[in-house]
């Protein structure tokens, strides 16, 4: 059976998934990239933390918002040895580069403490369970690695529900810097 007649024959909630990728993940990843490119204008905000840490902050955004695209990518063809290792190693090192640069960017930010607080950790546990990942899967439990990256994705899809809840109080007038920092 070839890779199109087994994704024709999923169920349901991977379709979902599917829809949820498309829908959710590559906007959100492909925004952070082009914000990191410059090709998006930042709220001042945000303008304010590229200034600081230039470099760092393009980093993060870029490898960020690939990790973001290629982690989904690596569970959808976990199946397909020779592409689920190519675009699990493009996940993980951007996952790495992504994490890493995090940490100065959430230093400098403009956010409330508590939010810096929760970036500078969010970067942290991505970089700890990125680094397990990869020590499972080269001591071959693949269980335990595959436990691992789905943590992983649910760090990264801390990107989109961060931009989902910065919609919510934008759209109903809650206190900014409030809801910020507690969804961070």
């Amino acid at each position: 059976m070839n890779f199109v007649d087994r994704w024709a024959s999923r169920p349901a909630a991977d379709w979902l998934l599917v829809i949820m990728f498309v829908l959710l993940v590559v906007p959100t990843g492909l925004f952070a990239v082009a914000s990191g490119v410059g090709w998006v204008a930042l709220p001042y905000e945000l303008y304010l933390v590229s200034q600081r840490v230039p470099y760092a902050f393009s980093a993060h955004m870029i490898a960020s918002g690939l990790a973001l695209i290629s982690i989904p990518i690596a569970i959808f063809v976990r199946k397909v040895r020779g592409p689920h290792r190519a675009v699990g190693r493009i996940a993980a090192a951007s996952v790495v580069i992504g994490g890493l640069a995090a940490l100065p960017v959430a230093l400098v930010s403009e956010a409330h403490a508590i939010a810096r607080a929760g970036f500078f950790a969010q970067a942290i546990v991505w970089l700890v369970l990125v680094a397990n990942a990869v020590i499972a899967i080269r001591a071959r439990d693949v269980a335990r690695h595959r436990q691992l990256m789905l943590c992983v994705a649910a760090v990264a899809s801390g990107a989109i529900w961060l931009r989902l809840a910065i919609a919510a109080t934008v759209s109903t007038g809650l206190p900014f810097a409030v809801v910020y920092a507690a969804a961070a």
